[in-house]
């Protein structure tokens, strides 16, 4: 259980900064937009694992080779247009209120969660006992972290809100490049 909590925590590190970066572009904490984006983040990052354990070894040699790219290239590019959006858009920041895109926030919960996926392909080779139970505990830590950090970028955005968009999309292409490595 305890290696499973601590796997859950490392596994929503990424979700978290991912979360702490929407949550410095929200001018006002908005609790309904920490939600969902805590629960899309928790829901792929419990579903990912589970995905990965019941396709199992066959596909795993083909896209461990690749997924690092996927991830780094899709994180850049969103971070790049934050901080494009901070330098172009910098008037209208502190009018305009954020809105939340689920698109952008599926594709962050989907690549934020690949390395999940990898962690239910060794679920699968490992024999986990409760596969349920397991992914269930991954996604509820990742909710609760993802929660948190929308409300701790939203704290750091309110004091340094002209800067918050430019910090967030660094933040997204740091995960990448840590992706990479």
């Amino acid at each position: 259980m305890i290696q499973l909590i601590i796997l859950s925590i490392g596994l929503a590190m990424d979700a978290f900064a991912a979360a702490i970066s929407k949550g410095l572009n929200m001018k006002k904490i908005n609790y309904k937009n920490a939600l969902i984006i805590a629960l899309f983040f928790g829901f792929f990052q419990g579903f990912m694992p589970l995905l990965g354990w019941s396709i199992g070894v066959q596909f795993t040699k083909y896209f461990i080779t690749i997924e690092k790219y996927i991830v780094f290239a899709l994180l850049s590019i969103i971070g790049l247009k934050m901080i494009y959006e901070a330098f172009h858009f910098e008037n209208e920041y502190s009018e305009k209120e954020y809105v939340l895109n689920i698109f952008e926030i599926i594709i962050l919960a989907i690549i934020t969660s690949i390395d999940a996926f990898a962690v239910g392909v060794t679920f699968a080779l490992t024999s986990v006992n409760n596969i349920i139970f397991s992914v269930l505990i991954i996604g509820v830590i990742t909710f609760v972290l993802s929660f948190y950090g929308v409300i701790v970028g939203n704290k750091f955005g309110e004091k340094y809100e002209k800067h918050a968009e430019i910090i967030g999309g660094i933040i997204l292409i740091l995960i990448g490049i840590k992706n990479l490595f």
